[in-house]
């Protein structure tokens, strides 16, 4: 057991370490970081109240007295709207591709190792869902089910689970044909104890990495939903929703319109950037 531990804290020791020489992808742990912990803490955090509405304070501009980036349409802080709405941005971007992650997994490595009629079964269900483009097959999704934070999550899961399970099983096809695999096959282990033992081991690296920057879409696909009124409901903070109450200021207050629209930009290139600096401090190819 010993043995076996030694090489795998080693190997991410140095994953580790290749990725705190990467100066982007620290930068963009740091905002991420920042982001997360200010959602998390809100209530804490934010100087005002998410909800609290004051026609005569509407449409502030950037960095009127007390409200440091301006008032919404409704006179709500915007500081504040912002710092809410990334609990509820942050979620529905995560969440799908977590259970896309998983269910992708699974499917991807059964149909990998198992090979034929399984694998034909399974994978040219899967290229089904490549016919249409992942904006309309989420919008479509979500309109049958209808809007609402959990239907979005469903759309968005339904979404991610074929590109991540393609990617499981080419690796896991891969994986299979290795010698190791085969001498333990030999020596009379189990299917279950192969993939557990020696499939997941290789295979769970490239597809978390893949899976990574799969949250930015997400983000983007969740805020979009949301901004057609497929998402979150108002009065809800979150920032796709806040660029379709906004539309209407744009011409009136452009940055303050456009301040839902520059977090979501930059917390999309914060994943895309993490995970190419993951791609490559795991020395990962795909």
């Amino acid at each position: 057991m010993s043995e076996l531990a030694g090489p795998a804290r080693g190997y991410w020791s140095n994953v580790l370490r290749r990725l705190m020489r990467d100066r982007v992808a620290l930068a963009c742990i740091l905002v991420l970081a920042v982001i997360l912990l200010a959602a998390i803490f809100a209530p804490l955090v934010a100087p005002g109240d998410p909800f609290r509405a004051s026609m005569l304070r509407r449409l502030r501009p950037i960095g009127t007295p007390g409200n440091l980036l301006g008032t919404d349409e409704l006179g709500r802080d915007m500081l504040t709207r912002l710092i809410y709405g990334g609990r509820l941005s942050l979620f529905t971007g995560i969440v799908p591709v977590i259970n896309a992650f998983a269910i992708g997994t699974f499917l991807g490595v059964f149909a990998g190792y198992s090979g034929g009629r399984a694998n034909m079964a399974i994978m040219r269900t899967i290229d089904v869902f490549y016919a249409f483009p992942s904006v309309l097959l989420a919008i479509a999704i979500s309109g049958a089910l209808g809007a609402g934070i959990f239907n979005s999550i469903v759309s968005l899961t339904v979404v991610f689970v074929p590109p991540i399970a393609r990617v499981a099983e080419s690796v896991t096809t891969q994986v299979r044909s290795l010698d190791f695999v085969d001498a333990a096959r030999a020596s009379g282990a189990g299917a279950l104890t192969i993939i557990r033992v020696h499939i997941l081991g290789n295979v769970l690296g490239p597809v978390f990495v893949y899976a990574t920057g799969l949250v930015s879409v997400s983000m983007i696909l969740a805020s979009g939903l949301s901004f057609l009124g497929l998402g979150t409901k108002p009065p809800e903070a979150e920032w796709g929703l806040m660029l379709n109450t906004l539309r209407t200021a744009i011409y009136a207050q452009p940055l303050v319109a456009a301040l839902p629209g520059a977090m979501i930009f930059a917390v999309s290139i914060c994943f895309n950037l993490f995970s190419d600096g993951l791609r490559q401090a795991m020395d990962v190819k795909l």
